[in-house]
């Protein structure tokens, strides 16, 4: 940043620095505050090297592409020295999971309820920073995860919270229900005490994966994940899968959502990013029935809308063919003939699910491939590959 230096007057302690920033940074909205060795030496690149080249990372190029700006904080800025770490709270007022019995309804995941938090999280970074630099008289560079830094295990280091089983942050005081922001900085300012692990023997974010997604603990495997197939797949959707996504429409929660340590989790914090209320649960009707222009004025300012209208109505089909409900056939028969194919194919997958042979009736002239091979299958429901 190139703004000029206050006259304010700095302390000399580095406590009282820090002390500084952490207040500054609760004023401005952030949950909680902590404090990195930006240069210390970390295995985190080496996990994530490897990765990558187990093919986890699925359709995912861009962490290949930025593996070594990755491997560790200045790789990004080398004249980093210290790191800043925030953390704002998303903790949902419901429990998520309650969400899935309503199969004629959507289940968004709690993240994505509200405006997009990169904007409102960076914004904030961007205040924070710029007021470090003109107090304190440093360079500083902000991150949210749109960055390839490697924002968990830093924010594991600055004591906000631990990496779960599920390869989230948990926290002790937010569960896990935080979004993570960073300020790199030339100030050298003594790290805090890096959190613990405190999961114990608890398998429960393991044990409730839909899609089998955690070979191991720590370890996931984005291909299988519900949250890579209905965000960042944009082909159909493997059909192992999609008897498992239920009524998830965009992410999953069921591993941040079991966690013990929500319990423990202060969900009614003044800084909590807020659902919007039409998001919590809307009508899989609904949703099918948006062209371009109605999806991207409904998810405007969310992160939905960058998925694209095609993408997100294939996963309401999904979700409409896992339903039961042979009457929302009234809204599947039109997008047989929607101009997307990746549409076609998941009505066609939906019609057959809903109403089985009888579907063949409402097949139009057909040329797509990838449209027709949906005609000719038919998962048995609940089927999952192991």
């Amino acid at each position: 940043m190139t703004t000029s230096i206050s006259e304010l007057s700095p302390p000399k302690d580095f406590g009282a620095i820090k002390d500084e920033i952490r207040a500054e940074a609760l004023s401005l909205g952030f949950s909680t505050c902590g404090f990195a060795d930006a240069a210390a030496a970390w295995p985190n690149g080496d996990w994530l090297k490897a990765f990558v080249e187990a093919e986890r990372h699925g359709d995912m190029g861009w962490m290949e592409e930025t593996l070594e700006r990755r491997s560790h904080p200045t790789a990004m800025w080398t004249e980093a020295k210290s790191a800043v770490v925030l953390g704002v709270n998303y903790g949902p007022d419901i429990d998520p999971l309650e969400q899935l019995a309503r199969t004629d309804n959507a289940a968004i995941s709690v993240y994505a309820q509200g405006d997009d938090y990169h904007d409102l999280v960076k914004k904030r970074l961007k205040v924070l920073a710029g007021w470090m630099h003109r107090r304190f008289g440093n360079d500083v560079k902000v991150f949210v995860d749109t960055a390839p830094l490697m924002e968990k295990p830093l924010a594991q280091r600055a004591g906000l919270g631990w990496q779960g089983k599920h390869t989230n942050l948990v926290s002790r005081q937010f569960g896990s229900w935080l979004f993570l922001g960073s300020v790199l900085t030339t100030l050298e300012l003594p790290p805090d005490a890096p959190e613990i692990d405190h999961c114990g023997k608890c398998s429960a974010c393991l044990d409730i994966c839909p899609t089998n997604a955690f070979p191991a603990p720590r370890q996931l495997d984005a291909r299988r994940c519900i949250s890579y197939l209905t965000i960042e797949l944009s082909g159909p959707i493997p059909t192992e899968f999609r008897a498992a996504l239920g009524n998830r429409i965009y992410g999953c929660d069921d591993c941040l959502a079991v966690c013990p340590w929500n319990k423990f989790a202060t969900l009614s914090n003044e800084a909590k990013l807020q659902a919007r209320a039409a998001l919590k649960q809307p009508s899989l009707a609904e949703l099918a029935r948006l062209d371009d222009a109605e999806f991207r004025a409904f998810f405007s300012k969310n992160p939905i809308k960058r998925i694209g209208r095609d993408r997100f109505v294939r996963n309401v089909l999904y979700a409409i063919g896992n339903s039961g409900d042979a009457g929302l056939m009234a809204v599947v028969e039109p997008l047989l003939r929607d101009p997307a194919p990746v549409v076609r194919g998941a009505a066609a997958w939906a019609a057959r699910r809903l109403v089985g042979e009888a579907a063949a009736a409402l097949r139009g002239v057909e040329d797509d491939p990838d449209v027709l091979v949906e005609w000719e299958i038919l998962p048995p429901a609940g089927e999952v590959s192991p």
